[in-house]
């Protein structure tokens, strides 16, 4: 199988595999989508103005030393993925993934056109990886680009290596779809991995699509993963409250910039008047 580049360092590595794409989004951050506002079909036509539809989603690797098996240039396996935060099926939002691989693997661009949307591979380097989900054509035209670092070594340098227990980072996010259309609406609204608005008393819409077929809906989610077991629990309340703790703390900051500011303008005059009573 192919391996890391040698270009590519263990730690702390630049990103060797030169895509272009904005700036790395934090963890723990929103990520929102404007939804489409013009399609050919009627039902896609008519949105619901100041509604929100939120998809939480989870983005990471593992990574498994081989132990006795590791080589120079084969140290580790590893997969890299998109999925649900509770691990349902991301097929009724994403249509396709591109995972951006490192020059060196074999065919670097790895297209996925259903779920489960992950890319398992070997190697010995880190480097950074380029997410790309398309969405479905009542969603959003523009794609959205995700990056994830890989790791393949602890954070504690003095901790040793382990055959049995992965290297896993993880980030949780929240595709956030503003003013989607009824008939995005009408698809997804019993669907488990979305999150769907309070609509206002008497409010109508189109009736839901039928459900997919169950066993066809299990074969792309993550339930029954085997990397499942290492996988992390984020919970929607707590996520949000660190994101409100983040956002009080900028606050805050920023009061006490604006604070100090101000006495600066009263403190000036007054040293001013001081200087003259002296001469």
């Amino acid at each position: 199988m192919p391996q890391s580049s040698s270009s590519a360092k263990k730690h702390g590595a630049e990103d060797p595999s030169d895509v272009s794409g904005p700036t790395p989004k934090s963890q723990r951050t929103k990520v929102v989508v404007k939804s489409a506002e013009e399609s050919d079909k009627k039902s896609l036509k008519k949105q619901l103005k100041d509604a929100e539809i939120s998809i939480p989603i989870v983005f990471g690797s593992i990574a498994f030393w081989l132990g006795k098996k590791a080589s120079e240039f084969q140290s580790h396996k590893w997969t890299v993925y998109v999925r649900g935060a509770t691990n349902e099926d991301l097929g009724v939002v994403v249509k396709r993934a591109v995972f951006q691989l490192h020059a060196s693997f074999n065919n670097p661009t790895r297209v996925l056109e259903s779920p489960p949307f992950e890319v398992s591979e070997s190697g010995w380097g880190e480097f950074e990886i380029a997410i790309t989900l398309h969405f479905h054509s009542d969603i959003c035209e523009k794609p959205l680009h995700l990056f994830h670092h890989l790791k393949l070594y602890p954070e504690d340098e003095s901790g040793s290596l382990s055959t049995k227990k992965p290297v896993v980072v993880e980030s949780y996010d929240e595709i956030v779809l503003t003013e989607p259309s009824e008939g995005f609406f009408a698809r997804v609204q019993n669907h488990p991995a979305v999150i769907v608005p309070r609509l206002p008393p008497g409010f109508s819409l189109p009736p839901p699509v039928p459900n997919e077929d169950i066993d066809k809906r299990k074969r792309g989610d993550t339930k029954d993963n085997p990397l499942s077991q290492w996988f992390s629990n984020f919970s929607e309340a707590d996520e949000l409250l660190k994101l409100a703790a983040a956002r009080q703390q900028v606050n805050v900051q920023a009061h006490i910039a604006r604070l100090r500011r101000q006495l600066t303008v009263i403190d000036g005059p007054h040293q001013q008047m001081k200087s003259s009573s002296d001469m």
